[in-house]
């Protein structure tokens, strides 16, 4: 199709102006055009009463890339959110703001359960699949920076149905999560207090810190995100460097690293703790110690340029996988045997292994320290599902799939009843009082468990989708300004790595390491702590089909053009590549590892 067009005069790679793209939006159906830059700076950071009225139109000033046929009342689909964020936000998300409790302290339970081996297989594994999902993310983000992200590319490229059920499912992962990292956040604490200052004091001031932080919607995560991103990357590098310093016998004399240890864990006592089951049993808490990877395709929507602020994040992602965590695991591994006490016995930072490192190296300090660390991670993820949440339910709302209200978006740029609804969940925390808590958090975790792989799923097959209605439609791959490196057999790779480890789980859910439990009643209940996430998906699925009823689109019928901000013709790309390529080696190879290439 992009052939058949004129080749118009264009600077190649320059975006259409801020100007062209208020006038195309003025002629959308939302009418009137908000300017925030015309607040007050106190509105703008919401700390103002006028900040939390609604905001009078949607927002402009996203770059529009090309100059092919543009559908003008389609493209001027503007956002209802502010693009705050900055491309070094952007590229902090996505390299440091998923590390938190599931590095620094799940990684403990998964090493018991699965040995160093196990955990290094299971990483490993999630990792090569995520790095497939956000490729295919980052491709379909740049041309469509859409407010929701994958949940509205989703209800698009797929099915309603499937839609309703991915968004309502990854709502409630971050909602149920939300209570789980200030409970942690409580622990961490207690690491140095013990049980000196009462559990319901510190959950209310974790909650007030995430409420305070909240006030300053997406500017406010996107700078918290990105110096917490650069204290937990910091302290994950010098833990690296420290790991092979202890391996290789530079400890302190009184601790238990001062002579050269190598791979004497792997052999005593083993790679594997529990064998192929071990394995298995610790796919799921990779998964979760990667969830949060995927808010790079929801914060694209908040961001002035997508195109050259998106391929340098999602390229970060790869060498946060691969140095930060595949390394870390390594060193854990060769330092701390499966079977070490505290990895069973203990409870939050002190059953955290790179806590367990530090203690056992008898290197005074460095476990306050890295437990302050976690500390801040903990707080970072809390952010996350506040943000995540929010923005994934107002998402809902706009396509029908959840009350108008919480359409509501302030002049601060906060969707500020959808922000409420998740911080509602924030007091569960408070269970941990009383007898109960334990109970309650084992089901809001299996309710959040297996969510992050059905969202993984949604990505991976709306990128096929996506790929199939762009061909279908007369489209060639050459117009997309970043194409996924793994192609659309990434896209495949991660649909079968995605089913098998559900496979593996439904395994595990049945018959646990340890064995099943003689009595019904328990086996039912260890059943649905594992898998609960699975049921309630199908639950939501055959709501959103009775509801609405339609069925998944032909790809000749998918909507390619609504909200597109890259036109590019066949023609300007390759100007633009051969312009690219001109540039000295060094430089072609520093933008085909970390940026836009």
């Amino acid at each position: 199709m992009s052939e058949e067009f004129d080749e118009k005069p264009v600077k190649l790679g320059k975006p259409i102006t801020a100007s062209h793209d208020v006038r195309l939006a003025s002629d959308s159906h939302h009418g009137e055009i908000y300017d925030p830059s015309k607040e007050s700076i106190w509105t703008r950071l919401g700390l103002s009463a006028e900040s939390y009225k609604r905001a009078p139109g949607l927002t402009a000033g996203r770059a529009t890339h090309g100059t092919a046929d543009i559908d003008m009342e389609k493209e001027g689909n503007q956002n209802i959110l502010q693009a705050k964020m900055k491309p070094r936000h952007l590229q902090m998300i996505a390299v440091g703001g998923s590390i938190g409790t599931g590095l620094f302290v799940g990684t403990g339970s998964a090493l018991s359960v699965g040995g160093p081996a196990g955990v290094l297989i299971a990483w490993i594994l999630i990792g090569a699949m995520l790095i497939s999902v956000t490729q295919a993310l980052g491709e379909m983000s740049i041309v469509y920076p859409v407010s929701g992200g994958f949940y509205t590319l989703t209800e698009r490229m797929l099915d309603s149905s499937f839609a309703f059920a991915m968004g309502w499912n990854y709502f409630f992962q971050w909602w149920a999560v939300l209570p789980l990292e200030i409970t942690v956040a409580v622990t961490t604490v207690q690491y140095w207090s013990g049980d000196s200052i009462p559990v319901a004091a510190l959950i209310t001031i974790f909650i007030g810190v995430i409420i305070i932080a909240s006030i300053f919607g997406t500017l406010g995560f996107a700078e918290e995100e990105f110096w917490s991103s650069c204290l937990k990357l910091a302290t994950v590098v010098m833990f690296i460097v420290l790991g092979i310093v202890l391996n290789c016998g530079g400890g302190p004399s009184s601790g238990a690293y001062s002579s050269y240890v190598g791979g004497r864990y792997w052999q005593n006592p083993g790679a594997f703790a529990n064998g192929f089951k071990g394995v298995c049993s610790v796919f799921v808490t990779a998964a979760f110690s990667f969830a949060g990877t995927e808010l790079v395709g929801l914060a694209a929507s908040e961001t002035p340029d997508p195109r050259s602020s998106v391929p340098t994040a999602i390229k970060a992602t790869f060498w946060r996988i691969t140095i930060i965590y595949i390394t870390s695991l390594t060193i854990i591994g060769l330092l701390v045997p499966w079977d070490n006490e505290n990895l069973y016995g203990g409870s939050g930072s002190n059953a955290s292994p790179f806590v367990i490192v530090m203690d056992l190296a008898s290197i005074s300090g460095l476990n306050h320290f890295i437990n302050a660390v976690i500390c801040v991670s903990v707080l970072s993820i809390g952010l996350s599902c506040v943000y995540a949440g929010s923005r994934t339910l107002t998402a809902l709302a706009e396509t029908g799939y959840a009350p108008k209200m919480f359409t509501y978006i302030d002049k601060a740029g906060r969707p500020l009843y959808s922000t409420l609804a998740v911080l509602i969940a924030a007091p569960i925390a408070y269970v941990n009082v009383g007898a109960t808590g334990d109970t309650v958090f084992v089901w809001l975790l299996a309710l959040s468990g297996l969510s992050t792989l059905f969202t993984w799923l949604a990505i991976c097959l709306c990128h096929i989708r996506f790929r199939r209605a762009w061909k279908v439609q007369g489209h060639s791959v050459e117009e997309l300004p970043f194409t996924a490196a793994t192609g659309v057999w990434g896209s495949w790779f991660g649909v079968v790595l995605i089913v098998l480890v559900l496979i593996a789980q439904f395994y595990i859910a049945l018959w646990p390491v340890g064995g099943m439990a003689d009595d019904p009643g328990t086996v039912a209940e260890d059943f649905f702590s594992v898998y609960l996430a699975a049921p309630i998906m199908i639950l939501f699925y055959a709501i959103g089909f009775i509801w609405k009823r339609k069925l998944p689109y032909r790809a000749r019928d998918i909507d390619l053009d609504t909200g597109r901000k890259s036109w590019l013709t066949v023609e300007e790309m390759r100007a633009y590549r051969a312009e690219r390529a001109k540039a000295p080696f060094m430089t072609r190879m520093y933008r085909q590892l970390f940026a836009s290439s």
